[in-house]
């Protein structure tokens, strides 16, 4: 029997990276001919946050054949790949939203503008709050008095600067993908009276289902539609009654979500998706039995995450049992306390690239905007927002998680995949995107001191510089 080569087979001997250009040269022409057509050429446009500079363009590198191996070398697989994105961005909460409106109209359109203009930082996802969550200039809902018929039921709280920002957004971005997530329902649905902490009464999950529904409703009649949705945030916290929040048990939410939330979405043929948990990885396990009942594995269509507790691979164990629901990334933002604040993008891109090769479709932060001192803020956490805007002087500063998120977000589009990308270099987490015109991108970040390291695909490699505790992305067609 004749010893063939398969397509397959000569692919593996590229991509790691052990075959030179003599040993390509000496294959079939029908393989090389495979080969040819997927390795790279030309000049990598290169991008570097470190030190002074802030995505700096760099001088180009260029592939070249590759020759003999390299300990520092990251191997690119584009034929394998993994999830799709959806993007970038963060959260118009009402602290943020406030923020925005401090601004003269005008600074204010520039600012929304750099975020969401496609040709700037190209953020494409954001998520809103249902009502107040701690970051707001005061405690509400749609509905704050006693009334199960939601006779009411008002979001004109918001008409005053939260709408208004979220559509000059939506200019920007018509293709702007928005979450929301409510931190309390209404008091008068709760065991405590009150949105502060507390839990849910069982006998209001028809009225709260019907809240949601009118709220999307709503939103939709302001120009603003909403894409998903998720039941609670941060379902396993009531943040010791010091700020709108709400205890979901498992079996309230497998109940509220199965029973009553997915039928009211479907009978009033809203397409709006919903995702579970939007807490921490260390409830995968909770994830995992929400799912498995039928009801619910029906109606939700992914789990949201945060990162505050556990570690991003267990967002892979429920992938691995649910590999046909979604998973998506929607709360982390820095702390304005840190004497890192403005500088610790490795940080950040470091956790980005965690959440990215562990399926994560999104990576939306928190707070858009706060000032200087965190504000506004009716709870009791120091965070800070993506951009500072000085309270007086209306000075806008740009954070270490702002220009983490730079790199990703203006290199990957929607509908990029997440490709294979290996290697053990240290200190170097790397993660490599194809999108949807067939360009590519790595996101290298180097949290150590400055080395050069080889990313190395079909046959070809390049070395690229790392400056000390930098960011860098790699683009080419």
């Amino acid at each position: 029997m004749s010893k063939q080569r398969t397509r397959r087979d000569f692919l593996k001997v590229t991509t790691a990276g052990i075959a030179g250009a003599a040993v390509i040269e000496a294959l079939p022409a029908s393989a090389k001919a495979v080969i040819n057509s997927k390795r790279p050429s030309g000049e990598i446009n290169v991008r570097l946050t470190a030190g002074a500079k802030r995505y700096s363009q760099e001088a180009p590198v260029r592939w070249r054949p590759a020759s003999g191996g390299s300990k520092s070398a990251i191997q690119l697989d584009a034929a394998k790949t993994y999830q799709d994105m959806l993007g970038f961005g963060a959260a118009f909460t009402d602290a943020a939203c406030y923020m925005f409106n401090q601004l003269a109209p005008a600074d204010r359109e520039k600012l929304l503008r750099e975020f969401y203009d496609p040709a700037e930082m190209n953020f494409g996802v954001g998520r809103l709050c249902i009502g107040s969550s701690d970051y707001a200039t005061k405690a509400y809902s749609y509905c704050d008095e006693a009334d199960p018929e939601l006779k009411s039921f008002s979001v004109d709280h918001d008409k005053e600067y939260i709408l208004p920002a979220l559509r000059m957004a939506r200019k920007f971005n018509p293709e702007l993908y928005l979450l929301g997530s409510p931190w309390s329902p209404p008091g008068w649905m709760k065991s405590n009276g009150s949105m502060l902490g507390g839990s849910m009464k069982k006998k209001f999950y028809q009225p709260y289902a019907q809240y949601f529904v009118k709220f999307l409703k709503a939103y939709e009649a302001e120009g603003v539609p909403v894409n998903s949705i998720t039941t609670q945030n941060e379902v396993d916290t009531d943040q010791d009654g010091r700020m709108p929040a709400c205890l979901w048990g498992q079996e309230y939410e497998i109940e509220f979500v199965g029973q009553h939330l997915g039928p009211a979405l479907e009978k009033a043929g809203i397409n709006t998706k919903i995702w579970l948990i939007d807490h921490n990885y260390n409830l995968w396990g909770r994830a995992i039995c929400e799912l498995e009942d039928k009801l619910v594995n029906k109606y939700a269509e992914g789990v949201a995450w945060h990162g505050y507790a556990g570690s991003p691979e267990a967002m892979s164990k429920v992938h691995n049992a649910f590999p046909t629901k979604s998973t998506y990334w929607t709360e982390g933002g820095p702390d304005y306390t840190d004497p890192a604040y403005l500088t610790d993008w490795t940080k950040w891109s470091a956790q980005f690239t965690g959440i990215l090769r562990n399926w994560s479709r999104c990576i939306i932060g928190w707070n858009l905007a706060l000032d200087e001192k965190g504000r506004p803020n009716i709870g009791p956490f120091p965070c800070g927002g993506v951009v500072t805007i000085n309270s007086e002087t209306k000075e806008i500063t740009r954070s270490g998680q702002y220009w983490a998120l730079a790199h990703y977000s203006k290199a990957v589009k929607r509908g990029a995949k997440r490709f294979d990308s290996k290697g053990e270099v240290a200190n170097i987490s790397h993660v490599a995107f194809v999108n949807p015109d067939g360009s590519k991108a790595v996101v290298l970040t180097n949290a150590g001191a400055e080395t050069t390291t080889r990313v190395q695909m079909a046959g070809m490699a390049a070395d690229v510089v790392l400056p000390k505790e930098s960011v860098v992305t790699l683009m080419w067609k």
